[in-house]
């Protein structure tokens, strides 16, 4: 093994600090492991933390990243969950085991280190064993947008078959939950001010499409299509005023999982949609290893294949990330040779 690898970092926050640099392959302590890095997907975060830091106080040089899939090349003293060869998928949250998330919890790609990397040291309870009917592109997309749609649909919530679940959008968030909701049984409607995103769902178990931009009050619209009765689960990637929507379209008892704030920091609605309608609203914030480890062995068993919309060489981080801001019908990924 080479002891010099290549890596992104930033001395600053701002992407034109961001430099294709070499440097020193670290090594594993107790109870620690070397994994080599082979595909990293990118999330909207990785935009905002490069920008300025989210909010946070990141060490310099700032490494984004928090997606990974790699096979483990060394391990360190203490270790004897994982060996040599083990394909691995990493989580987002460093020390979130299970249960309620610890306030020592910290994200990966910032504040904790981040994974567009040639290699990356990490404890071992921030990785899972990998599941084996994906390949590494595919694996990456499981850390943050697989988990968030699978920890709302079965962690903060539980879908049951026969349920109406709409979700907002078509990004890598929006289109897990359709397929892992399809695959529970799930009534799908996808909420899109795309005709050809819509129909696009329709592949992956979406039951019928909302165009946003014809029907502005899309609630009015999801009620006609279950006879009245409404949503029992809404996962809200929007934000902004679309979050009256999401209220107005539930059944007594419903509930919305705030996941995205695309349109904007703040949440709008009247408050007689969640009061008449005693709804149920719940942050998400990605999820824990033990929910990380229960999606791996669903993928296997459903067959579960990420949207990937495009793959970049390692060296092409920029225009993936040019990519990654113009919006994307699945994940974009970065695969490290």
């Amino acid at each position: 093994m080479s002891k010099s690898m290549k890596r992104w970092q930033a001395s600053a926050f701002g992407r034109q600090n961001l430099q294709f640099v070499e440097t020193a392959v670290p090594t594993p302590g107790h109870g620690e492991v070397l994994v080599r890095v082979e595909a990293v997907a990118l999330n909207y975060r990785e935009l905002l933390v490069l920008r300025d830091g989210m909010g946070m106080n990141p060490p310099l040089p700032l490494v984004p990243g928090s997606d990974m899939r790699g096979t483990i090349a060394m391990v360190g003293a203490g270790v004897s969950s994982f060996k040599a060869g083990d394909a691995v998928v990493s989580t987002f949250f460093s020390r979130w085991q299970d249960g309620v998330q610890p306030a020592d919890s910290i994200p990966h790609g910032a504040p904790g280190p981040g994974m567009l990397s040639e290699y990356v040291v990490l404890p071992v309870d921030s990785l899972v064993i990998a599941p084996r009917s994906l390949d590494a592109v595919k694996v990456s997309t499981l850390t943050c947008s697989g988990l968030t749609a699978w920890f709302a649909l079965n962690e903060a919530g539980r879908t049951r078959a026969g349920d109406v679940v709409v979700v907002i959008g078509t990004g890598g968030v929006a289109l897990f939950a359709t397929q892992i909701a399809a695959a529970q049984g799930a009534r799908v409607v996808v909420v899109s001010g795309s005709d050809e995103k819509l129909e696009r769902t329709k592949a992956l178990g979406a039951a019928v499409g909302i165009n946003r931009l014809r029907h502005p009050q899309w609630a009015g619209a999801l009620r006609d299509l279950t006879d009245g009765r409404g949503a029992d689960h809404v996962l809200e990637l929007a934000g902004g005023e679309n979050f009256g929507h999401s209220l107005a379209a539930l059944t007594k008892g419903g509930r919305v999982s705030v996941i995205g704030n695309l349109a904007g920091d703040e949440l709008r609605s009247s408050v007689y949609p969640l009061l008449h309608g005693a709804a149920n609203v719940q942050g998400i914030g990605v999820g824990h290893r033990r929910a990380l480890t229960d999606l791996v062995r669903a993928v296997d068993w459903l067959k579960i294949e990420p949207v990937v919309e495009k793959v970049y060489d390692f060296e092409d981080l920029n225009a993936a990330l040019d990519h990654l801001e113009r919006g994307a019908f699945g994940k974009i990924v970065v695969r490290i040779p």
